[in-house]
């Protein structure tokens, strides 16, 4: 008895996609008729999907369940610290994920991990609560992430690009926004500054990398023992200005690694009786809402947090429909307010890269 002939295979919505030119779940709101959407791109998408006969199957639809439409959103967690319930910058980058995932017609899951039980960071896939992870952050897990991309687990990072890197991540320019950071100290007068954070972690040493270079850049010999390297507690930074304010080195600005840090140095620099900016100059980097309305408003480096979520999302379905998924980086914005003294002089451009 001969063989049947193989059936052709069904036209996917990352078919659809590719020939419209638009992201995957740019398709899924068109053919769900989303409210955000444009009548144009929705008309367009429409009429390709129907001149190539294609539709959503419905039944497949509801035999999968809502469950498997829903991403996992995990984060490492430190017990001790609580750091991502409590950081405005993560809970907006949370919110934009959010969004994205609403849009694209998809349910969100909050799965904190910690450290000593990062292989957590599976479990919701391999046990079917969702269809992927956007995983918030690499610490100091780059050897275990890379890990889980060898075993197939669907990911992506928000976080920095990394040496010999096996999977996809969405992060800012974290080097630039630090050139950009100190390059502005600088050219505001600044030549003795503090860099806030801690350098072991991945984005926090691209930013320290940008702040050397920019004191480079302008013919500024970096001091060692201005780099302190404290964690993401804003009581720590707090602590750590106090002690430089009370024993050395001097200095006549800060360069916080986040918006909270620079808050907490701003509020020791303030008990002190040191005057913002006119003693001493901070900026800070998120603009995190909080920045703006700081006495005085705090300059700072924005990040894309909208367009952070919406690239997350877009990749993780992408790798869903079997295509590639390449790293992306965002470019950050100087925002100047009050904590900085206006440039004295035009500044230096800064290196388009930074190997």
């Amino acid at each position: 008895m001969a063989a049947e002939p193989p059936k052709p295979s069904r036209l996917q919505m990352a078919d659809i996609a590719r020939l419209a030119n638009v992201s995957i779940s740019t398709v899924s709101r068109a053919l769900s008729n989303h409210p955000r959407l444009s009548a144009e791109t929705k008309q367009r998408i429409r009429e390709l999907a129907r001149s190539l006969h294609y539709s959503v199957d419905a039944g497949a639809q509801m035999m999968r369940g809502k469950q498997l439409q829903t991403v996992a959103v995990a984060f490492p967690y430190h017990p001790e610290q609580r750091r991502h319930f409590k950081d405005p910058f993560f809970l907006a980058l949370i919110g934009a994920i959010g969004d994205a995932l609403i849009d694209s017609g998809h349910s969100m899951l909050i799965e904190a991990v910690e450290a000593d039980d990062f292989d957590r960071v599976a479990k919701p896939y391999e046990t079917r609560q969702c269809i992927g992870t956007i995983l918030l952050g690499q610490e100091h897990h780059h050897d275990r992430i890379n890990a889980l991309a060898v075993r197939g687990i669907p990911f992506v990072v928000w976080g920095a690009r990394l040496k010999d890197q096996l999977y996809c991540s969405v992060g800012s320019d974290n080097t630039q926004g630090g050139f950009q950071a100190t390059g502005h100290l600088v050219d505001g007068g600044a030549r003795r500054i503090v860099f806030l954070g801690d350098p072991s972690l991945p984005e926090i040493a691209q930013r320290h990398d940008g702040h050397l270079a920019a004191l480079r850049a302008r013919g500024i010999e970096s001091d060692p023992q201005l780099t302190r390297p404290v964690p993401f507690v804003p009581q720590a930074a707090r602590e750590e200005i106090e002690r430089l304010l009370a024993k050395g080195p001097d200095f006549d600005a800060i360069f916080a690694a986040s918006d909270r840090l620079a808050l907490a140095a701003m509020a020791a620099l303030a008990a002190s009786g040191r005057r913002v900016p006119q003693d001493v100059q901070v900026i800070g980097f998120d603009d995190i809402a909080l920045a703006a309305d700081a006495n005085p408003p705090l300059t700072t480096v924005r990040q894309d947090i909208d367009g952070a979520g919406k690239a997350l999302v877009d990749r993780l379905l992408a790798k869903l429909a079997g295509q590639t998924a390449e790293s992306l980086l965002l470019p950050t914005t100087l925002i100047v307010r009050g904590s900085t003294r206006s440039d004295s002089r035009p500044g230096l451009r800064p290196p388009e890269r930074f190997d």
